[in-house]
């Protein structure tokens, strides 16, 4: 028997600025991806349905998402704090935070998956999707260059971190540390620069609403094929951070930065990881114990 207690409006309302929070900090952390927290905490397939009819069901929707897209500012801006006063230094330690609580939530997320049946195409797209993006983050330095900060820079940093809300598994942090406009952004966001929010979200807000009626057709009439695309898309940017980001956070330069050597590093980075899994354990447990929306 399934025992639920019906959460008070409060909490629930608390709930949903807190999932909002990660999902924002997951948008602009690098490697992680805001999409994929969207998808765990169940939050995704309603901002597709809202943004894909927004006319339908408009004041319901805006009474539930106006405590999620509090969270959101909430956590991109005080982790752009983070980012300007501390990240540079600790970036691979406090990444492994955020990959423990995705590995630790990607069984529920293989359940939702496999809810409507799986077969052999499913898992070779999703295996070929995690072969494509690992290529693609591990590449794609390569392949881009730094990008001045402008107004059309803003606006197209805008539209990756949407881009990262509608295919979850993309990373829009990693681009744009690729772009050279990371840090710049963060900087922006931390210091209120409306030079650099204002379109930043403009960017954002447009490629959602573009995008947001082709991805909900897609998981209406590909429900398996969207599921295990996005299993593939956790799994190759869940495992291209390590070379990315956390790899180099173990070299002399780094360890200098951090005061720290090696094997402490490795100790906390250890620590932060599992931490972040059992995190996403517990706060699974608190989503399991209460009636969802």
């Amino acid at each position: 028997m399934n025992h639920t207690t019906e959460l008070s409006p409060l909490t629930d309302w608390l709930i949903r600025v807190v999932k909002g929070a990660l999902i924002g900090i997951g948008g602009i952390l690098p490697g992680l991806s805001g999409g994929v927290l969207a998808v765990i905490f169940g939050i995704y397939d309603k901002v597709l349905a809202f943004f894909s009819h927004i006319t339908k069901d408009f004041w319901k929707n805006m009474q539930y998402f106006i405590p999620v897209g509090i969270g959101f500012i909430i956590g991109i801006v005080i982790f752009s704090f983070f980012v300007e006063k501390a990240f540079g230094a600790y970036e691979g330690l406090f990444t492994c935070l955020f990959i423990g609580f995705v590995v630790g939530t990607f069984p529920s997320l293989f359940r939702e998956a496999g809810k409507k049946g799986r077969d052999n195409m499913d898992w070779l797209i999703m295996g070929i999707t995690a072969v494509a993006l690992f290529v693609l983050m591990v590449m794609g330095d390569n392949f881009l260059s730094d990008v001045a900060p402008s107004l059309f820079s803003w606006v197209l940093s805008g539209a990756l971190v949407g881009l990262g809300v509608i295919v979850p598994g993309m990373s829009p942090s990693n681009f744009l540390i690729y772009l050279g406009l990371y840090e710049p952004m963060s900087a922006g966001i931390a210091s209120f620069d409306v030079g650099v929010i204002i379109p930043l979200g403009l960017g954002g807000v447009l490629c959602v609403l573009l995008l947001a009626k082709v991805a909900s057709w897609l998981f209406d009439h590909f429900y398996s094929r969207m599921y295990h695309f996005i299993l593939g898309t956790v799994v190759g940017s869940s495992v291209a951070i390590f070379p990315t980001v956390v790899m180099p956070a173990f070299s002399g330069e780094q360890l200098q930065l951090m005061n720290l050597s090696l094997m402490p590093a490795v100790l906390i980075a250890l620590v932060m990881f599992i931490g972040g899994i059992l995190f996403s354990l517990w706060f699974a447990g608190i989503e399991s114990k209460y009636s969802r929306d």
